[in-house]
């Protein structure tokens, strides 16, 4: 297993196969998946999977497995994907945690340990979060993360228009703040 950072309560780390049943404790619950408007199936949740295999393969990165250190338990998924948005491909940060685990500020903590790896291991100067506007907890998570609203898009998902507010934060360079 590939570990990619640690925060103080967190190790995230590439996801496996053996992941399975714990990635479906997240995007099997119909509660945590509301933005998503229905709870996956295997199948779905095998595709997902496999998704984030290629895009560590592809991309180098993707959503990783959040293990809480106490533990060893893995409560969620946070990371760096890139996702489409008005035609341009572009960073996000993204997280999805099991509700168990909601209201602890692991979200936080996460995400922004992978905004500042994209700035200072990837070398990326902007990243993004793509988050559904009735989302309002990921959305506190994306200001906590120094993120502001940067636009408004719609997506399709199952025969479905999603209104996501896009949130973007950039990197501080040099004396002048920009």
């Amino acid at each position: 297993m590939k570990i990619i950072l640690e925060t103080p309560r967190l190790v995230l780390r590439e996801m496996e196969q053996k992941d399975f049943a714990d990635i479906c404790r997240v995007l099997q619950d119909k509660e945590t998946m509301y933005a998503y408007e229905h709870a996956f199936s295997d199948e779905e949740v095998q595709a997902w999977l496999n998704n984030q295999l290629r895009r560590y393969r592809e991309d180098g990165f993707g959503l990783w497995g959040a293990i809480l250190k106490e533990s060893g338990e893995m409560i969620g998924q946070c990371g760096i994907t890139l996702q489409n948005v008005n035609g341009e491909w572009v960073p996000e940060v993204g997280y999805l945690f099991e509700r168990a685990h909601w209201h602890k500020g692991y979200a936080t903590e996460a995400a922004i340990a992978c905004k500042e790896y994209a700035f200072n291991v990837l070398g990326i100067d902007t990243v993004y979060t793509i988050i559904r506007d009735n989302n309002i907890a990921s959305q506190n998570v994306a200001k906590r993360n120094g993120m502001e609203i940067c636009g408004k898009i719609v997506k399709h998902y199952y025969g479905m228009d999603m209104p996501h507010y896009v949130y973007r934060a950039k990197r501080v360079t040099g004396n002048d703040g920009k």
